[in-house]
């Protein structure tokens, strides 16, 4: 272990490796000792630790391309990082190579109001682009709840999306063009108006967590502000209850703008961070916004009402104005932090089933909790069933990491058993290998390493993530192949 302050660069690469990165790195974008090494060891899913050979923080998308060519040309494996808000490991360093924080390309490059668009560097924030864009009366949809933290070009790598994504979709549906560069520093541009060709390579990198490339700039689709807009929180005294009135809201005909659940420790947590009453017996709450022109969302919020009090409603508050509509989501978007009002620690799931299936899914989750001694708070986009289970355990337990994560693989079962996806946003980095296992077989998985290798032959970028090797998913018992040698087994040094 080396001293603090001290460099932790190991002679594996060779010293014109070192020295050709510090004449390519700005003068104060290149760190190497413990001390400043220390906060990039995790993203926002501390379960997993590593420490990388040094962090490098280009300025420019010259100076990006410069980097990522070295690196190929010497072998080291390349981490792409944003604000390290992922939560699924995605920007988990490799030991053996560097993590490329593009937190400094921070600008919005161009606005353009009259065709609805901006031109964005990866490290704008995600609500910045809507404070830009806001004077024109635009907004940029997506809106994780890490939105005032997290940054589009994390957002691209794990197709984010947030709790207005039911209406206005996730970010593949509101990003036009990507400008990236392959592992060997070759400068790509896909997308936009003038985007031709039968492949939808747009869609591909979007998602793929940053294995295919480093993306250096994002042209996003800004869309009009709704002249009016209307939040309802609707209070059950059941948890089932509450999930039937999501199914019952769709099947309504209204597709609102957001469709959101918190069960009662969410509600307990939210309360005890904002300070925000909820109504007193509230065991679930459901919360959706509806917006548009003033008569439609007039229209809309009537029959909103009417399925609330069918389902079984005891209470329902409506926000008066902008300043109260504000003040009804700030509860949910608070959620994840709030479980520190409840809990020393918490993992936070990720799986997506079909709206039918919230109840019997919900109660599975209760019920294998309960089994495992552990409390799970639920508070999910439930308008397009994609949970986020956070189950509250304290690390320092013994034990207690080993049953928070049988239990989380235990959830990402039941999602798939209901017809579902093991993640909806965040993405599979290393927390979700063993359940890419259960959800894909090994020639769907080869498919997919080809497919990396195409894009990466050396397999430099984010190596070990998103996609396990058919020989883990064997050794993990999910897998049974037959016929003889795995393919793609050789990855598996990473």
């Amino acid at each position: 272990m080396s001293e603090q302050g001290e460099s932790v660069a190991t002679t594996q690469w060779p010293g014109a490796f070192w020295r050709a990165l510090r004449r390519l790195a700005p003068p104060d974008g290149l760190l190497m000792k413990t001390t400043e090494l220390a906060c990039y060891e995790c993203d926002g899913l501390p379960l997993y630790r590593k420490r990388p050979q040094a962090v490098v923080l280009p300025r420019t998308r010259d100076q990006v391309g410069a980097i990522l060519a070295l690196c190929a040309r010497y072998g080291v494996p390349v981490v792409a990082r944003g604000a390290g808000t992922g939560l699924s490991g995605g920007a988990l360093p490799h030991p053996e190579g560097i993590v490329l924080s593009l937190a400094r390309l921070n600008r919005i490059l161009a606005l353009d109001p009259g065709n609805r668009v901006a031109r964005v560097e990866p490290g704008v924030r995600n609500i910045a682009i809507s404070e830009a864009a806001a004077p024109y009366g635009l907004f940029y949809a997506p809106d994780p709840s890490s939105q005032i933290a997290c940054t589009i070009g994390g957002n691209v790598a794990e197709n984010a999306g947030g709790v207005h994504c039911l209406k206005y979709g996730l970010t593949t549906h509101n990003v036009l063009g990507l400008t990236f560069f392959t592992a060997d520093g070759t400068l790509h541009e896909i997308g936009g108006p003038t985007a031709e060709g039968p492949l939808d390579l747009l869609a591909l990198l979007i998602g793929s967590e940053g294995l295919l490339g480093v993306v250096v700039e994002v042209t996003v689709r800004l869309r009009r502000k709704p002249p009016a807009a209307l939040a309802l929180l609707a209070a059950f005294s059941s948890v089932e209850e509450a999930a039937t009135s999501v199914s019952a809201v769709i099947e309504a005909g209204i597709v609102p703008a957001g469709l959101e659940l918190m069960d009662t420790l969410a509600l307990e947590g939210a309360q005890a961070y904002t300070g925000i009453p909820y109504p007193p017996g509230s065991v679930a709450v459901v919360l959706a916004e509806v917006d548009g022109d003033p008569e439609g969302v007039a229209l809309d919020a009537e029959v909103l009402r009417a399925v609330f009090a069918r389902c079984g409603a005891f209470a329902l508050e409506e926000a008066e104005g902008e300043a109260d509509r504000r003040r009804l989501w700030l509860g949910r978007k608070s959620a994840f932090p709030a479980m520190g009002r409840i809990a020393p620690d918490y993992y936070c799931m990720d799986g997506t089933i079909p709206r039918k299936a919230l109840v019997p899914v919900l109660a599975g989750i209760a019920e294998r909790a309960q089994a495992a001694g552990l409390r799970v708070a639920n508070v999910f986009h439930a308008g397009d069933g994609n949970l986020h289970p956070l189950i509250l355990y304290d690390a320092k337990a013994p034990g207690a990491l080993e049953r928070v994560e049988r239990l989380g693989g235990e959830i990402l079962d039941l999602c798939l058993a209901a017809g579902g996806t093991i993640t909806g946003e965040h993405g599979v980095g290393v927390e979700k290998l063993d359940g890419m296992c259960a959800q894909f077989t090994a020639a769907e998985l080869a498919a997919f390493h080809a497919l990396k290798t195409a894009f990466d032959p050396d397999h430099l970028l984010n190596p070990g993530k998103a996609v396990p090797t058919p020989a883990r998913c064997v050794g993990a018992g999910g897998l049974h192949v037959h016929g003889g040698r795995l393919p793609f087994a050789h990855l598996e040094r990473f």
